[in-house]
């Protein structure tokens, strides 16, 4: 009787986002991809989410050393970046910190799927297209996965209020399966690719 693999993990990344910032336990779009992947993954997938409120891509670059040496990922999905943002950090220091996470993750073997996020326009028009292409760019020349804008069709349409919490910066769970539903394009093709 042949044995049942041992599921590969995917390793979340993230901030507030994607750790569940003001809405129940197992309702953000992480929890919602656990559940996806029981039903569509061969092999089976299992997901950790490391996501902490608050942490920039500082923090991440800081931690993400010893989650690769704890949880092995075939892949790495990273989401962060909007609070460096917020904190008007340097763009620079951010593009780095996310190219030595992206470095790390690879010389692991693992996948890599960059979540972008787009800050609002009262940033300005510059520093608005200029933060956008920080992923874009990183993608592109570190060769992984993107989605362009984790909030796509919640953030970017007129009556997105709606669709978030009274800080207007955190979804509410019932945007989040629009969240996944950005991810799962760009991540689908990973997990079929590092089955191999």
């Amino acid at each position: 009787m042949a044995q049942t693999p041992a599921p590969a993990t995917i390793l979340v990344v993230g901030d507030s986002i994607s750790a569940e910032y003001g809405i129940a336990r197992g309702t953000g779009w992480v929890a919602l991809l656990q559940g996806k992947l029981a039903t569509h993954s061969k092999p089976p997938y299992t997901v950790v989410n490391a996501s902490i409120s608050g942490d920039t891509s500082a923090g991440g670059r800081a931690r993400l050393a010893s989650l690769l040496k704890q949880h092995s990922p075939k892949v790495v999905v990273i989401e962060l970046g909007a609070n460096d943002a917020l904190r008007g950090l340097p763009l620079a220091s951010t593009q780095a910190n996310l190219a030595t996470m992206v470095d790390a993750a690879q010389q692991t073997g693992a996948k890599v799927l960059l979540l972008g996020m787009q800050v609002p326009p009262n940033y300005g028009t510059k520093y608005t297209a200029d933060f956008a292409q920080v992923f874009t760019s990183l993608a592109a020349q570190k060769k992984t996965a993107l989605v362009p804008f984790l909030l796509k069709g919640v953030a970017d349409v007129p009556d997105f209020e709606k669709h978030f919490q009274a800080d207007r910066i955190h979804p509410l769970a019932s945007a989040h399966p629009t969240l996944l539903a950005n991810v799962w394009p760009a991540l689908n093709p990973l997990l079929a690719a590092s089955g191999k």
